[in-house]
């Protein structure tokens, strides 16, 4: 008996969240009086908006609150949700196909284990979330990856696609506007892919947290409005964390089909119950108001997005194309690998991205991160003036080397 592992094979065959490992060190590095600027996180620098935090103070008042509620979410909240959906895409749902989770990491997880079987094959397009993987690998599926590159603006073809498939693939996870990338497929595409899931009979998770955070020309289109004859088998995972700048309060959520909806209700009532309410009546707050403040917070993402495109641009070895959504840049650095820099010649990403936070004190997640080794992710949700700060220290770090 002393001779087995003290940690199951399931749970130690997880790896850390390396966003989050990222934003801790970088944190700690500051906290040690270290200039870091952190482009790590994918976290809004704004605060959650004033009326948002005065429904939870409100709530945090009522007894009823201080309560259990129901588990798959306060009614009010999934009635709210309803209409939100309809609101924002156009989906007609009814409360019954809506579970309230503690955070999309949780919406994620608990569509992967009410859906796969040991075995089952999961199409993931890469670059991708890092959380993806590691869920579906939890709930005994096996991610199938299908990688894409700047030069098709991250976006993966039907042909990618099928090329995937197997006679094991169950489900394909899609995401537009994209972590980390940026990428938005547009209507046609989302149409193509999504007529292509329908033909041959698999399930979609789409992930619509960045809906309202798109640019430019691009707009945000939701799969099973585009093609309503596979939303029977479409499940959509959203939250208030990018939308509102609610990361903290941790409220995500399902919609999906009634029974697939049951059946992650029932496991959440055995793994956590209701979500916290006060933190509930916060996001009924945010998703009944309107989207003024989330049109304050695109402007300025969008003003951002310009800017670091821009500046990662004018780096020599770096190519970024421009990101169309959510808050991030995801530039090629592979002409600076095994080049030398203060006298290390980073061969990997992973490696550049230590340089970086050594030497430049600036904070960028890897390409090894999500799939793609020779790429960084930097989130632009932070200020304009610690922007252009560090994606000035990256630079004058890089052109040391020429």
């Amino acid at each position: 008996m002393t001779d087995r592992p003290r940690i199951s094979a399931r749970i130690g065959g997880i790896s850390e969240s390396a966003t989050l490992a990222v934003d801790a060190k970088a944190k700690a590095m500051k906290a040690a009086g270290r200039p870091v600027i952190g482009f790590g996180a994918g976290e809004p620098d704004f605060p959650t908006p004033d009326y948002i935090v005065e429904a939870a103070v409100k709530a945090a008042r009522e007894p009823r609150f201080h309560r259990y509620t129901p588990a798959g979410g306060l009614p009010e909240l999934k009635e709210a949700l309803a209409a939100k959906t309809l609101r924002d895409s156009g989906y007609r749902v009814e409360p019954a196909q809506i579970l309230v989770t503690n955070g999309g990491k949780q919406a994620i997880y608990e569509t992967f284990a009410t859906l796969l079987d040991p075995g089952d094959e999961v199409i993931v397009i890469a670059p991708y979330w890092t959380t993806y993987p590691e869920s579906i690998k939890l709930a005994g599926g096996v991610p199938r990856y299908v990688v894409t590159d700047e030069s098709t603006g991250y976006l993966a073809s039907v042909a990618d696609l099928e090329a995937a498939r197997t006679e094991r693939t169950k489900l394909l996870v899609f995401v537009s506007p994209s972590n980390p990338t940026g990428a938005v497929y547009t209507p046609e595409q989302v149409r193509e892919i999504g007529r292509w899931a329908a033909e041959h009979g698999l399930w979609v998770l789409t992930d619509e947290i960045y809906e309202h955070l798109v640019y430019g020309d691009a707009r945000f289109s939701s799969l099973p409005v585009e093609v309503p004859e596979i939303a029977d088998r479409t499940v959509i995972v959203n939250g208030v964390a990018k939308t509102y700048a609610m990361t903290g309060w941790r409220v995500g959520w399902v919609v999906g089909p009634k029974d697939v909806v049951k059946a992650a209700g029932n496991l959440q009532s055995h793994a956590t119950s209701n979500v916290a309410n006060v933190s509930q009546a916060a996001a009924l707050a945010a998703v009944s108001g309107d989207l003024a403040a989330v049109a304050e917070m695109r402007t300025a993402f969008d003003r951002r997005r310009q800017t670091i495109v821009r500046m990662l641009n004018e780096i020599p070895g770096v190519l970024c194309p421009e990101p169309q959504g959510a808050f991030y840049a995801y530039p090629s650095v592979k002409e600076l690998l095994g080049r030398e820099i203060r006298g290390r010649r980073p061969q990997t990403s992973a490696e550049l991205a230590e340089l970086i936070l050594e030497q430049a004190e600036v904070a960028v997640v890897p390409g090894e991160a999500f799939g793609t080794p020779g790429y960084l992710r930097l989130s632009y949700a932070l200020g304009d003036s610690d922007l252009a700060e560090g994606v000035g220290r990256i630079h004058k770090l890089i052109s040391e080397s020429e």
